[in-house]
């Protein structure tokens, strides 16, 4: 079979549009084309042709169902008036006709162009369904006549497609086309991805599968999906997504509307709400929708007949309208049905309203401006009057007692509501189970009998006093009270059986509060200046919050369920709410407990079994603290200044950090689960019993009256430390360094800022040490550090830190020859250091070598030495003022070290290295530099700044040989002139950034 294409002719005008006024009209006259209108509804052109545009969908017919067309009739003849509905029609076109008819009119078609218009031909691949609008004012383009045959229920003419399409116009919400100029070309038709023309697009789902996806989708999104295929289009139209028809905020003729009503007659919900024409909609879909059950209307004008219609819809019984002016402003507007269930007028604009719906079970009338009010709903449960202003005390006491079925009445910020009122709805509405009367100052609810209230809400009552609390205790039934905002509430004191919530925020004159119920799960006490005791007894309540509660100075609970409770900011608690919050305190549950900012707190004892997380940050007063919770895991100390005892015996601690405490003299610690303990900064700590097997971290830096007997304690009970940190320890001395033996896996040592003189306590105890740092320990002597290089102690040694140190040139440099396992020394400051010359000649190496062997040294363990490779990375000498000279030479076998920093040396003069691994070097204020010698093939990074004695020609010379150099900083090199920056490129052609002030 050949492979027809089927084509559709669009006519281009030629004329210009003239911004979204063309748009509109286009848009009008697409939905009125789908609807099937005849140009005699709209009169004749002016322009005396037709207009057409393409189609916003067109899809391909299945091949196995293809239906006879007749020729094309010319643009502009009016067609006859299909016999059935526009919406019911399913046309299948056989392509080879159509393709032969397209075919005979084709030299017509050109010689019209020619003198008028340009025809543009769209082409498809495979046979699809033909689908044009003709925007000609005087006829409509139907392009189908003679044979018809229908395909299936579910197959859909152009008529349908057009009109599904235009219900939700593809805008930004805010009315206009989405489309900008920039997407349609040079005719005026779309381009890019919804060009026909270029693309088609097909998917291949299941009903099932698509079905499935499409429940997820609103109506926009549906019209969306539908314009991809047939298939998606025939899957999105199914009855059951358009249950709701949703029209919020949406511009829809009436036409359009009304054929959408007939489409889906099963409609149950219908949403017209911020619809200009809701009130003539509306009377139409009351005609078409017989199954409607919901109606929403606002913001809009809704006449008498709207309130008339709704009896013609019998299933309603749903019926809101938000923002709407009702009726014409002088008469009564009255709404009458027989099976409205639930009526929402809220925020509209009326005189006087009635109900008269005989199986009304709720109705608002939230923020309406009527002045009265007539109610005839016998079944009535559920009214709202909140924020009726200029509704009167007898319309509201009326038609409240109108009501005796009310369980639910609100009547919030109705200011002219009294007690009188409560009294005789109290006496005719006796199922009343909720009430709010908030904002309603002249309420002071007393000698009001409400026996079956459940819910009571009396926010912001300035009537509301001590004596109310009489009424309110008599309510039995009573599970949630509201009294924010009442100021002349001083106490509250109720025993309810069924009371689960209550809420006491802002009482400035509030003393005393006591609750007693079994079932109270939750308590709201907030700004309440004047709090001074609480009682609460309750089996229910979990969480307690009582923060910034300045006065509040007596605290009894009896809550065996209460888990968290937050003190925060209670700055008049005392001392004796520990036992609040200990073992038979009548808080056996308690997990988490916050005292923040307690400053009357001087003695915190707690002993709790359940205690899991405490906080005391801000409880500067405290100076004694005593803890016995085994499972405790967490404590915040911070801001604890004045602390000087602290006691946690026992503890489930991992961690903690006492270093913020700065007058702690005596500590006790019995901690099973201890992992690291911080007592950084706890100058006057002297007496120290830490019991924790399991510490791997010991931080006592700054710990200047920690001495030997507490250290050797420590220790001994604490074998598995790793870490130890007695930096500034001043009292550590020989004895307390030797029982360091116990420490079996420590790892990192630092005595850094102390007196110590010598190291040997340190290589007998500590064989598996690994990182030392004896930073500033200005009485160590040359000798002291003898045994590391001549009797290669401490061989797991990688890191070593002598800075500021007072250790001699000699010793310095058979540390760096003979320690061939150190990776990481730092140098920084060490005024003995005079030039680094590193394995330079024969000589040298040889006496390097003599001090490093024994005299149980053979000639192989010298030659072995002699040749071994040192595995140094890093070697960091800021500062060394008195180095002159830096020689490493490749015999000196450093083949990884990669960092180098001589940074603040001003009198190095000579630099010369071979170091095969070397990426970054650092010579930065190194004024003094004037031999730069480099054959270090891996260097990156390269810092001279301030190096202002350095020559162009010297570092030309010197980076000529650095072949992966990228980062030069020569900023402040005074004899290196930025113009000739391109020599340096050239010499170094790997160089990617040179940092200078100077511009070239």
């Amino acid at each position: 079979m050949a492979d027809w294409r089927m084509k559709g002719v669009i006519v281009d005008d030629d004329e210009s549009v003239d911004g979204d006024g063309e748009d509109e009209e286009l848009d009008e006259l697409d939905l009125g084309l789908s609807l099937g209108w005849r140009g005699s509804k709209t009169g004749s052109s002016s322009q005396g042709g037709s207009r057409m545009r393409r189609s916003p969908f067109e899809t391909r017919a299945p091949s196995s169902s293809l239906a006879r067309a007749s020729p094309v009739r010319p643009f502009g003849e009016e067609l006859e008036e299909p016999s059935i509905g526009p919406l019911s029609w399913e046309v299948a076109l056989n392509d080879e006709a159509f393709g032969e008819t397209e075919r005979k009119n084709g030299e017509k078609d050109r010689a019209h162009d020619s003198q008028h218009k340009r025809a543009k031909v769209l082409e498809f691949g495979e046979p699809s369904q033909y689908s044009a609008a003709s925007s000609g004012a005087e006829a409509s383009f139907l392009p189908v006549s003679g044979e018809c045959e229908c395909q299936s229920s579910l197959d859909l003419s152009k008529y349908q497609i057009s009109h599904y399409l235009s219900l939700f116009q593809n805008d930004d919400g805010g009315g206009k086309s989405s489309i900008s100029n920039d997407d349609r070309d040079a005719d005026g038709d779309i381009s890019g991805s919804r060009n026909v023309e270029d693309v088609e697009v097909r998917m291949d789902l299941s009903d099932d599968l698509l079905h499935q996806i499409f429940s997820f989708l609103d109506h926009k999104d549906l019209c969306r999906a539908g314009a991809t295929c047939k298939q998606w289009l025939s899957a999105s139209m199914h009855e059951e997504f358009w249950r709701c028809l949703n029209f919020e905020n949406t511009r829809i003729s009436e036409e359009n509307f009304v054929t959408t009503c007939q489409r889906y007659p099963n409609a149950t919900e219908l949403n017209l709400s911020g619809v200009l024409n809701a009130d003539v909609l509306v009377m139409e879909a009351l005609t078409s929708l017989r199954h409607l059950e919901t109606l929403i209307l606002g913001k809009g004008q809704l006449s008498d007949g709207f309130f008339f219609a709704l009896a013609d819809c019998p299933a309603l019984t749903t019926l809101s309208i938000c923002d709407a002016s009702l009726g014409n402003g002088l008469h009564e507007v009255t709404v009458y049905h027989e099976r409205l269930r639930d009526l929402h007028i809220v925020k509209c604009r009326v005189l006087r309203i009635s109900v008269r719906c005989s199986q009304l079970y709720t109705l608002s009338l939230k923020r309406t401006t009527m002045a009265n009010v007539t109610l005839q709903c016998p079944k009535l449960h559920e009214l709202d009057f909140s924020s009726c202003h200029k509704l009167s005390e007898s319309a509201i006491r009326q038609a409240a007692i109108g009501c005796p079925l009310l369980a639910l009445l609100d009547m919030s910020s109705c200011s002219c509501v009294s007690d009188d009122t409560l009294r005789e709805i109290a006496l005719t509405c006796p199922n009343l189970s909720v009430l709010d009367a908030s904002y309603c100052p002249n309420i002071a609810f007393e000698s009001v009998t409400l026996p079956m209230l459940v819910d009571l809400k009396l926010q912001s009552c300035e009537g509301i006093g001590s004596a109310s609390m009489h009424a309110i205790a008599n309510c039995r039934m009573l599970k949630a009270l509201q009294l924010d905002n009442c100021g002349l509430l001083t106490s509250v004191s109720l025993d309810l059986p069924h009371l689960r919530s209550i809420s006491l925020v802002h009482l400035r004159k509030f003393v005393e509060l006591n609750l007693r119920s079994p079932v109270l799960s939750y308590v709201k006490v907030s700004r309440c200046s004047a709090l001074h005791r609480i009682s609460i007894i309750s089996n229910a309540l979990q969480k307690l919050v009582l923060q910034k509660q300045e006065s509040l100075a007596s605290l009894t609970l009896q809550c065996h369920n209460l888990i968290d409770v937050d003190l925060s900011d209670c700055e008049s608690l005392t001392n004796s709410i520990c036992k609040v919050f200990s073992d038979g305190g009548g808080c056996p549950m308690l997990r988490s407990l916050i005292l923040d900012n307690c400053e009357s707190l001087t003695m915190v004892g707690l002993s709790s079994s359940s205690l899991i997380s405490l906080s005391l940050a801000g409880c500067r007063a405290m100076n004694l603290l005593e803890l016995s919770c085994p499972n405790l895991q967490s404590v915040n100390l911070d801001g604890c200044d004045h602390l000087e005892r602290a006691v946690f015996c026992p503890v489930g601690l991992e961690s903690l950090n006492l270093g913020i405490c700065p007058k702690l003299s005596v500590l006790e610690i019995e901690a099973p689960k201890m992992l690291i303990l911080e007592l950084k900064g706890c100058g006057v700590l002297s007496q120290a019993s830490i019991n924790c097997p399991c510490l791997k971290s010991l931080d006592a830096s700054f710990c200047r009256q920690f001495v030997d007997d507490s250290l050797s304690t420590t220790v001994a009970l604490c074998p598995n430390i790793e870490c130890l940190i007695l930096s500034s320890c001043l009292s550590v001395g020989i004895d307390g360094l030797s029982s360091l033996h116990w420490l079996r896996q420590l790892t990192l040592l630092d005595l850094s800022y102390t007196f110590l003189t010598n190291l040997q306590p340190v290589v007998d105890t500590c064989s598996q040490l690994m990182i030392l740092k004896l930073s500033a320990c200005k009485y160590l002597t040359d000798s002291s550090l003898e045994a590391l290089y001549k009797k290669g102690a401490l061989p797991a040694l990688i890191d070593l830190d002598l800075s500021y140190s007072s250790i001699g040139q000699t010793a310095i440099s058979a540390l760096l020859s003979c320690c061939t396992n150190l990776v990481h020394v730092n140098l920084n400051g060490c005024t003995n250091l005079c030039q680094l010359v590193w394995g330079s000649s024969n000589h040298s190496s040889e006496m390097l070598l003599d001090a490093c062997s024994s005299n149980s040294t053979t000639m192989a363990s010298k030659v072995a030495l002699r040749k071994s490779d040192h595995l140094l990375e890093v070697l960091n000498c800021t500062g060394c003022p008195n180095v002159k000279k830096i020689l490493i030479p490749s015999t000196a076998n450093c083949l990884y070290l990669s960092k180098l920093n001589f940074n603040l040396s001003t009198s190095l003069k000579e630099v010369d290295l071979t170091c095969i691994s070397l990426c970054t070097l650092n010579l930065s204020y190194c004024s003094s530099v004037e031999i730069l010698r480099l054959d270090c093939p891996k260097l990156t990074n390269l810092q001279l700044l301030a190096c202002s004695m350095l020559a162009e020609e010297e570092l030309e010379s010197a980076i000529s040989h650095c072949h992966m150099l990228e980062i030069l900083n020569v900023h402040s090199c005074s004899k290196i002139n930025a113009g000739d920056f391109w020599r340096l490129r050239m010499v170094c052609p790997s160089l990617k950034r040179i940092q200078s002030g100077l511009v070239g």
